[in-house]
């Protein structure tokens, strides 16, 4: 069983900066997934256990994902920040991959709660 929990979110203004942290994370594909209400969930970042990484096109350039593995914690660096970015932020996890992650929700099968991130013009 993965327990995963997210925490960093808040409110910045555009241009500002946030860091999401997610602990226990393991050597598996990990993820950041954001959904805006209304919207579907959507891919934001994936590394393995290679530490191959892949990023939404929308955030390539901005932010970066990374993993602490002596404290089992997953972060995003979100660099400027822009309004399209307000949203509910996952951290999530795919234990049966620990290659080549699939960035799509369905592939992940353990959630944390979410953070809120929300960016004002």
């Amino acid at each position: 069983q993965v327990q995963l929990q997210e925490s960093g979110g808040g409110s910045v203004q555009a241009g500002g900066s946030l860091r999401l942290s997610c602990t226990a994370s393991g050597s598996y594909c990990m993820g950041w997934f954001r959904q805006a209400p209304g919207t579907a969930r959507e891919g934001v970042a994936t590394i393995d256990s290679d530490g191959y990484i892949s990023y939404a096109d929308s955030v390539e350039g901005r932010f970066t994902i990374s993993q602490d593995n002596a404290k089992n914690t997953l972060y995003l660096q979100m660099n400027d920040l822009k309004p399209e970015d307000t949203a509910m932020y996952y951290c999530a996890a795919d234990p049966r991959r620990v290659y080549v992650c699939a960035p799509r929700p369905a592939e992940f099968g353990y959630w944390g709660q979410g953070t809120q991130v929300t960016v004002s013009s």
